[in-house]
């Protein structure tokens, strides 16, 4: 059974930093993308970063800069390293995989907080 479990997040004053995790068990075939997403209370889910097989990336505009995503293949770990963070960053977190066969998997997410 395949499960992507989140941890790292918490309650930081703006300004300060969190790295999230995603610890990925099971076997998943042709991974494809993994990412970040976040859902803030009343608002839709959005796309925070991604990283693909090849080891691009891509940010949402309001994370370029502060925000960086990475892999340890090794770990079958997915990191979010968060900088410089703003209440408007506080959102549930959710782990994203989708592989070369349209194969979609999330976590449960991670709460992150930021106080002003």
């Amino acid at each position: 059974q395949v499960q992507l479990v989140e941890s790292g997040g918490g309650l930081v004053q703006a300004g300060g930093s969190l790295r999230l995790s995603c610890a990925r068990s099971g076997r998943i075939s042709s991974i494809n993308v993994m990412g970040w997403y976040r859902q803030a209370p009343g608002k839709q889910r959005e796309l925070v970063a991604r990283i693909f097989s090849g080891g691009s990336t891509i940010y949402t505009d309001s994370v370029k800069g502060r925000f960086t995503i990475s892999r340890d293949n090794a770990k079958n770990t997915v990191y979010l390293e968060m900088n410089s963070l703003k209440p408007e960053d506080t959102a549930v977190y959710f782990c994203y995989c989708g592989t070369a066969f349209a194969n979609e998997y999330w976590g449960q997410g991670t709460r992150v907080t930021v106080s002003s």
